[in-house]
């Protein structure tokens, strides 16, 4: 996997691959990254999408993880916060 330079706040789209037992697919995530943490290889970010009607997911991928095929910035956003966990209470 590529190395891909975010931070807090940008929106990403992930590209993995599930763990759906014989069948190999590669399955998207797109959404905003609130929280970076660990260092070196234990670095896992979480990222935050709304699905369908509004209900709202978070799924955590550590950085190092060969299940991750490619990771793309969609947009770049600044943050003044480290962990942008006020989100979870906005729709």
């Amino acid at each position: 996997m590529e190395q891909a330079d975010f931070q807090v706040g940008d929106l990403v789209k992930i590209f993995f691959q599930p763990l759906d037992g014989i069948k190999v697919r590669t399955a998207p995530f797109e959404g905003v990254v609130i929280s970076i943490r660990g260092d070196r290889t234990n670095k896992t970010f979480c990222v935050r999408k709304i699905a369908s009607s509004n209900i709202a997911v978070e799924r955590i991928f550590p950085l190092a993880s060969p299940t991750i095929e490619k990771i793309k910035v969609l947009k770049k956003n600044t943050s003044r916060r480290a962990k942008l966990y006020y989100l979870r209470k906005r729709k």
